[in-house]
């Protein structure tokens, strides 16, 4: 598939899964979630980088709280410039956070650190691990950063496609969780 057929492809994919997603009612959802991300979780205290939800994605706030409270060392990402990885700050419940770009939401201190665990946010998935994200490659660039880390996409079950276009520079999951279970690849 040429690189244009590939984009097209993609930016149907997207605009019909963000559709799919804007009409879903579940406000249970993350709750739900909570119980699956924290099931999936390392025994042992990592690193995990979650993400704050924005528009219609999936509440991974009791995630975090969820994780945080099993003894994990929480995470959340700074937005760089277009072309650029994503960066990491330390999240505890209550501490105080800033606006970044595209609407999202960062802890306010500068300190940065590194996951070895990401919950990463996603429009569509697939059977094979694959995910589609908005677009921009942060995530991508950032996971070729981490080789080692384990990638348990966070959406809503609704969100699974029969099959995800994949470039060469797109990265798979290990695992998916939603508010009806855990997806493992």
């Amino acid at each position: 598939m040429s690189e244009a057929a590939l984009v097209a492809e993609k930016t149907a994919l997207r605009a019909r899964a963000l559709a799919a997603r804007a009409a879903l009612a579940l406000p249970d959802a993350g709750e739900a979630l909570a119980r699956h991300v924290l099931a999936a979780a390392p025994a042992q205290p990592s690193i995990i980088a979650g993400f704050w939800p924005m528009g219609e994605e999936i509440d991974t706030r009791p995630s975090l709280h969820a994780l945080h409270q099993a003894g994990h060392s929480i995470l959340l990402p700074v937005t760089p410039r277009r072309g650029e990885a994503l960066t990491f700050r330390p999240w505890q419940p209550g501490c105080a956070m800033q606006p970044g770009r595209f609407g999202t939401q960062h802890p306010a201190t500068s300190e940065t650190a590194t996951p070895n665990w990401l919950l990463i946010p996603l429009l569509a998935f697939d059977a094979h691990g694959q995910r589609l994200g908005y677009g921009g490659g942060y995530y991508d660039r950032t996971l070729a950063g981490l080789p080692g880390a384990f990638r348990l996409g966070i959406g809503y079950a609704a969100q699974r496609v029969p099959a995800v276009p994949v470039g060469a520079t797109d990265i798979p999951l290990h695992a998916i969780a939603t508010e009806a279970g855990l997806f493992r690849v």
